[in-house]
């Protein structure tokens, strides 16, 4: 109750926006003194006329090909940032396509872009010019949310994707990065300094959970206003119930015939991979993620946040839940509210939930959407009318190794006999769902699994690491990479004269150990055929497990966000389709072009993109200047995959926007829906969505032609 009591406080007495407040320049880039600030890690600096915002030079970036190429800037001792609460920076993107970077700040020379740091990042598209802010005050998740409002008038806000609190007398360097950057992208910057601009937290939500600091297009007023464009929208989604030319299963009606199975398959065409309906129609899967009503955000500890909140005895007060968060945050447990079912309720009255599913499977096929995403409501399960997807996860007490990059939790070791049992209690739930439905495309197992990834070794290599650093004892995965060992080479003598190694015998090797720093080649090739044999080993399991059960519907894979080749090499061996989560304005040829030697389906289970101009905190992890810059985003990235011959899908993340005040679990609150707190689709993104899916079959089987725009997305 003390922490509880104490956050309420600090929501009450928040800094206020401190008007007429002097910014305090850090870098300018005018001569050398400002040049000498800068230090180049896989990037070419050059002082330009061209872009500068303050004086007559600003420096201007050019990214090198590299996974995390940046321009780090430190004084020769730490800078105290005491009393200031954001960092702007003018930045110019001088190139012709869309730039997406990230601004980190250090307050310890150990940060690691999640510790001892603060990191956000945005996009900004060719030949535009804006001014950032970067948010400095109390980590973001120490008010539940992970994007503030701020009081910044003619700055777009960064959105924070990691990192805590900051020690602002202790500033030790902040730098300007991009994430394996195409070729030519380059980015000028001006005017770095520092601002007061944090804002009152006290009854920023109206009782439809909407901004109460600003107002937008659609912003809603009264009830009457929710039942006002009910009316509006059924009248249009009567007009245009769905795409013409489409099947009972969204498939291309008038397009080429393949026989039919009875089930979704794949099939490649013409050179290009596709989805094959039951009826034996091509299918470009066009999927939404997370069609459901489930949303909630803690009140508890937070109360002044909100303007209005009902009694727990009143018609409203059904909407509150008692939840728990997995993740960092000051609440751990306790009261949350659904803003979202409760404007349903108000909408559409209180036994609304039957007639919100129809709602929105009706919107699904009316925007061009042929498929129920991931993490959808269970009740879409056999619904007969739009194919879905299924969607189960594993979990048990098997062991797990860390492979460095644990976001979401450990990896699962699949040499655990445990983890088989897991896998096949997990296959066989969801067979039980949706087995012998022709309307389910497949099955995702799992979700940004710790795979490890990057261009050192102890990335790519990080599961074989890790499994080392085990007790063998403890450590089925550590127990089958020494069998490995061992029967490659003879003795433990010929094991040290690989790897540069001194171990007395095979015993030394079975508690933790770090292989020697300096890596051979017979280290590295051993360390990658583990890497490959675990991701074998999972896939293979967690295939074996499906297909037992259910050996009609597609195993559709984990989901990449994170991978290493050995990953997607075994996926592509054991998995019916490859699936990964790509985040960015588009699906980048070059960067794919791997795919093209695996030469297996393909399909993209997340991507979304945000803005800030309709009330909200936070973009997301692609962001926009505006609604109508999102939704030629939106379009671009469709035709980017659908120009790409391994992909037979994507799916957009997700049906309605994140609350304001951050989902309970780990306070993301971002623009990325089609559809706002009060169930009002985004017009701007429906119109784009729904043309784009309309060219979608005829440019996927014959390629851009002449006259339709290109992959890249359209400047706002």
């Amino acid at each position: 109750m003390r922490a509880i009591a104490h956050l309420s406080v600090i929501l009450i007495a928040l800094l206020d926006a401190r008007a007429g407040a002097q910014p305090r320049l850090i870098a300018g880039f005018e001569g050398p003194s400002g040049l000498a600030l800068a230090r180049a890690n896989n990037v070419r600096l050059l002082p330009v006329a061209a872009g500068a915002t303050e004086g007559k030079r600003a420096l201007r970036v050019d990214f090198g090909d590299a996974e995390w190429p940046n321009v780090t800037l430190a004084g020769t001792t730490p800078w105290d940032w005491s009393g200031y609460d954001g960092l702007a920076l003018d930045l110019r993107n001088p190139g012709r396509a869309h730039v997406e970077f990230g601004v980190r700040v250090d307050d310890d020379p150990r940060a690691d872009g999640a510790r001892y740091c603060r990191q956000a990042g945005s996009g900004l598209a060719p030949g535009a010019s804006a001014t950032f802010l970067l948010p400095l005050g109390p980590g973001p998740m120490e008010h539940g949310m992970r994007g503030m409002p701020m009081a910044a008038p003619g700055m777009r806000v960064l959105g924070v994707s990691s990192g805590g609190p900051l020690n602002l007398s202790h500033i030790v360097a902040f730098q300007v990065f991009a994430h394996r950057p195409a070729a030519g992208t380059a980015l000028v910057i001006d005017n770095v300094r520092l601002v007061r601009a944090s804002a009152s937290l006290e009854g920023i939500v109206d009782r439809f959970g909407q901004y109460t600091g600003a107002e937008w297009p659609g912003k809603a007023r009264s009830e009457t206003d929710l039942k006002l464009r009910a009316d509006a929208e059924e009248r249009a989604l009567r007009a245009a119930p769905a795409l013409k030319g489409r099947d009972r299963f969204g498939g291309w009606r008038d397009g080429p015939r393949m026989p039919a199975t009875g089930y979704f398959r794949t099939e490649k065409v013409n050179g290009r991979w596709w989805l094959v309906t039951p009826d034996g129609t091509l299918f470009f899967s066009l999927g939404m993620d997370c069609v459901g009503a489930w949303n909630p955000t803690f009140v508890t500890g937070r109360e002044p946040m909100f303007t209005w909140l009902p009694g727990k005895d009143e018609p409203l007060g059904r909407y509150y839940s008692e939840v728990s968060n997995v993740h960092s945050g000051p609440i751990q447990s306790g009261t949350a509210y659904n803003f979202l079912s409760a404007n349903l309720d108000r909408k559409l009255g209180p036994e609304w939930e039957r007639a919100w599913l129809d709602l929105a499977v009706r919107r699904l096929r009316s925007w061009g959407f042929n498929t129920v995403g991931n993490w959808s409501d269970a009740r879409l399960y056999r619904n007969g009318r739009i194919p879905y997807v299924a969607t189960t996860g594993i979990s048990g007490p098997f062991a797990r190794v860390a492979s460095g990059q644990d976001y979401w939790g450990k990896m699962p070791d699949p040499f655990d006999p445990r983890f088989a049992e897991a896998a096949a209690a997990a296959a066989g739930a969801i067979a039980r769902q949706v087995a012998g439905d022709p309307w389910c495309v497949g099955t995702f197992v799992d979700n940004e699994l710790s795979w490890g990834g990057g261009d050192s070794d102890a990335g790519r290599y990080g599961l074989a690491l890790g499994a080392l650093a085990l007790e063998a004892a403890a450590s089925p995965a550590k127990r089958a990479f020494l069998t490995r060992l061992r029967e490659r080479y003879p003795s433990v003598e010929r094991l040290n004269a690989a790897w540069g190694a001194s171990f007395p015998d095979w015993e030394a090797l079975a508690g933790p150990l770090t292989p020697p720093a300096s890596h051979t080649d017979a280290l590295r090739g051993d360390l990658r055929a583990f890497t490959l044999e675990y991701a074998r080993q999972y896939f293979r399991t967690v295939r074996d497990a499906l297909h037992a059960v259910d050996p009609d519907h597609l195993y559709l894979g984990c989901r990449f966000a994170g991978y290493t080749p050995e990953a997607v090499q075994a996926a592509a061996e054991l998995s019916d389709v490859v699936s990964f989560n790509i985040y960015a304005p588009r699906v980048d040829a070059a960067r794919y072009g791997f795919l093209t030697a695996l030469d297996r389906p393909c399909i993209i289970g997340e991507f979304h993109v945000g803005a800030l101009d309709r009330g909200m905190f936070h973009t997301g992890l692609v962001a926009a200047p505006n609604q109508r810059a999102r939704a030629a985003i939106y379009q671009g990235y469709v035709r980017s995959v659908l120009d790409n011959p391994a992909f037979v899908g994507c799916h957009w993340f997700q049906y309605v926007d994140e609350p304001l005040t951050g989902r309970y679990f780990d306070g993301e609150n971002y623009n990325i829906g089609f559809v706002t707190v009060v169930d009002s689709p985004y017009p701007e993104l429906v119109t784009a969505a729904r043309a784009v899916h309309v060219e979608a079959y005829r440019r996927r089987f014959a390629g851009p032609s002449e006259g339709t725009p290109a992959s890249s997305p359209a400047r706002p």
